[in-house]
């Protein structure tokens, strides 16, 4: 597996998705005034913030969870992938996308425009960098949130999202985060025996997320510095926080979920990068390998790898004292020893039940809030990636309690700005404290 699994099958998704519409007509809930027809239920106005495959997706999903849905208003740094999302979600719905020309903001402030069109619900899918303000404004202008993973890229973005989260509660406002594999049904099972006892307690978790290389943009005649950052943002660590917390995350939140959520109070590790030399690759390393402490001595163990044709791996491996829990994301879902299991369920399409769950929990007036443990989960990957970059052990309360940020206040952007780009870090070198 040498390509980002998760991105294909997004992109087929898409592809596959057409003209369906999924979903039931919801109960009324009042504040949404507007009917699409008699019977039908009210209108949700929705404005995707950040309009790459990640948005793309999300908006088709959002369309086909709720036969009330209206994509209203579109988002993006970027024109051509503004209209690229657009022509897209037409093909999948032209009778639901009504983007005016006016409601297709471009810029840095396309975030606050987009919030202030007189949307209901956004979905917030730009590079991570941005999610903690995205999110904090969107959280005090009144919006339901659909909020991809991970929400920030160091620990001051973390400690504001927090923040924002404690806010939506008192709002009621719903917050649903992109860590589907929460969403999954298999993986609810599974994880679901382990929280209530199955495998009894748990002395360790080890997670392997191993694939191959991604894309990369070549420089055109007259980018500037932050064009060319921004167009391959997956390699500069002040715009995805490295790979371990943009991708490798997912398989850090499902150990903190069979966890139980409940943070370690160290880590440590190591990490670098052997296939990426080039330039290209900005700052951000190839692999990852931590090891995280928790109070009563148990261990989780996280091992990562980007590189091109390598083996592919994304496993969790729960070990009790009453037996074992091992999932092959995807094919299997199994506990052996005392309390011998194997799923036999049907499957999900766990990013379909995201929105599924975001806009039934709108509709019915009990909002979904996961903002904790996504935030609590990005800050273990950047734990994680703290300590490999440093080669030092590092606690929670001292990652967590951070000032370092790695990019630029939001009301200094601009495509001319100059964001010096720190070399590739070195263990036993590099400060990140």
């Amino acid at each position: 597996m040498n390509k980002n699994t998760e991105t294909t099958d997004r992109r087929s998704f898409l592809k596959t998705s057409g003209m369906a519409v999924l979903g039931t007509t919801l109960a009324y809930q009042s504040g949404f005034a507007t009917t699409l027809l008699s019977g039908a239920p009210p209108v949700l106005k929705v404005g995707l913030i950040g309009c790459g495959g990640r948005g793309t997706g999300a908006a088709a999903q959002a369309l086909q969870a709720d036969p009330g849905v209206v994509i209203t208003a579109l988002g993006d740094v970027f024109e051509d992938r503004l209209e690229e999302a657009y022509t897209a979600l037409q093909a999948i719905d032209g009778k639901r996308v009504k983007v005016a020309q006016k409601n297709k903001f471009i810029g840095f402030d396309a975030y606050q425009r987009v919030l202030d069109s007189g949307v209901d619900v956004v979905l917030l899918a730009t590079p991570p960098n941005f999610r903690p303000d995205h999110l904090t404004a969107a959280v005090n202008a009144g919006k339901h949130i659909f909020c991809e993973k991970p929400v920030a890229v160091d620990a001051p973005g973390v400690r504001k999202v927090l923040a924002a989260v404690k806010t939506a509660k008192e709002k009621n406002l719903s917050i649903v985060s992109g860590f589907c594999f929460r969403y999954d049904a298999s993986n609810r099972a599974v994880f679901g025996k382990v929280l209530q006892g199955d495998v009894g307690e748990i002395r360790s978790v080890s997670t392997f997320r191993n694939g191959g290389g991604l894309w990369s943009k070549p420089r055109q005649p007259g980018w500037t510095d932050m064009t060319y950052q921004l167009r391959n943002w997956y390699y500069y660590n002040w715009l995805s926080g490295d790979f371990i917390v943009e991708q490798a995350v997912h398989s850090i939140d499902m150990m903190q979920w069979v966890m139980g959520d409940r943070l370690p109070v160290k880590a440590t590790g190591t990490g670098g990068r052997q296939a990426r030399i080039d330039p290209i690759y900005g700052n951000v390393y190839d692999h990852f390998a931590i090891e995280f402490e928790y109070a009563d001595g148990a261990k989780g163990y996280h091992f990562c790898r980007q590189q091109e044709a390598t083996a592919g791996r994304n496993t969790v491996d729960v070990m009790g004292t009453d037996g074992n829990a091992i999932v092959t994301i995807g094919s299997r879902q199994e506990i052996t020893g005392k309390n011998k299991w194997k799923y036999s369920g049907e499957k999900n399409n766990m990013y379909q039940t995201q929105h599924n769950e975001l806009f039934t929990s709108i509709r019915n007036g009990k909002p979904v809030n996961d903002g904790e443990w996504m935030a609590n989960s990005t800050m273990l990957a950047i734990l994680g990636r703290m300590v490999g970059y440093s080669g030092q052990v590092i606690t929670w309360e001292q990652a967590f309690n951070s000032g370092r940020e790695l990019g630029p206040k939001i009301d200094a952007y601009n495509w001319d700005l100059a964001w010096e780009v720190p070399p590739v870090a070195i263990p036993g070198v590099t400060k990140v404290i």
